[in-house]
């Protein structure tokens, strides 16, 4: 990942506002702050391990995160996800069928919801070329994978690695080409994660993991839900095993948002990308929320 501080240690300029700046410097700061294991990093050293001044720091940080990093901290807390289930558990529509109901519950990035028909699903992706490329994100390095139609694959890789990643991606469409073309998908990737971009996406899922996914649409931004009330809200509730099964299964993190599904414990339970990145973006989407409605 390249430096955020330049080769004759001056800082960017204040309106340095590019999409590859925000995000090396939010992951790395994210980084920092999670290899702290809970201790409160204050803002001179945490703005010194980046090599920056505390003012330019925050100011950034602020602008992309939406708090300050001392009060992201406090959402980063092991007991965040119990605390968004006694607070803001979110009651799902139990009349919720397949097929969206409405563009009111789309993700608000994305610019056409398309699901693949079960005909060209059986095919494993047969006569398809995806594209697909490795790229940083403010939650780590990630593997995107698209059609012509949008995104078909966004997976973070820190756990994994890249290669982990991609095998995991392609291995739900193996008859499909592969070829990597980054910049196909960059202005994509990047509006997945706060850019400027509209994000289309084409879901290839089975219809029962389709009919999960849409539910997990419906969670909104800071908010959670448990697995037995997204069964509920498919009209399965004694079907949590395979409503688990298809969370664990979705190809579009964080745009499907799965990472806002816990345990009815309020533990965060499993994440296919690591709970560390599940606890980042429930923590940043927790405080985004919070400051806009504060």
């Amino acid at each position: 990942m390249e430096d955020i501080v330049s080769g004759n240690g001056t800082e960017p300029a204040d309106d340095d506002t590019g999409a590859g700046y925000h995000y090396r410097l939010i992951a790395r700061a994210m980084a920092e702050i999670d290899t702290a294991g809970g201790e409160r990093l204050a803002l001179d050293d945490l703005a010194g391990k980046l090599g920056m001044s505390p003012a330019h720091f925050q100011r950034v940080f602020s602008q992309w995160v939406g708090v300050s990093p001392k009060r992201y901290q406090q959402y980063l807390a092991l007991g965040h996800a119990r605390q968004l289930l006694a607070e803001r558990k979110t009651v799902l529509d139990t009349a919720l069928t397949a097929g969206l109901s409405g563009p009111g519950r789309l993700h608000d990035l994305f610019l056409r919801w398309e699901a693949m028909s079960p005909g060209t699903y059986a095919r494993r992706g047969a006569g398809m070329t995806i594209a697909w490329g490795q790229f940083d994100s403010p939650f780590g390095p990630v593997v995107a994978m698209g059609t012509p139609h949008g995104l078909c694959g966004l997976a973070f890789s820190a756990e994994t690695g890249a290669g982990g990643a991609f095998a995991d991606l392609s291995a739900r469409w193996p008859a499909a080409r592969y070829v990597e073309e980054p910049e196909r998908l960059r202005d994509w990737v990047e509006g997945a994660f706060g850019g400027h971009a509209k994000v289309p996406v084409q879901v290839i899922g089975a219809p029962f993991q389709i009919k999960v996914w849409e539910a997990l649409l419906s969670i909104p931004s800071g908010h959670v839900a448990t697995y037995a009330q997204v069964a509920a809200a498919i009209g399965k509730p004694r079907a949590m095993r395979a409503v688990g099964s298809a969370v664990g299964q979705n190809p579009l993190a964080p745009l499907i948002p799965c990472h806002r599904v816990i345990a009815s414990s309020g533990a965060l339970a499993g994440y296919r990308w690591g709970l560390p990145v599940k606890r980042a973006l429930l923590a940043w989407e927790g405080a985004r929320h919070d400051a806009a409605h504060a």
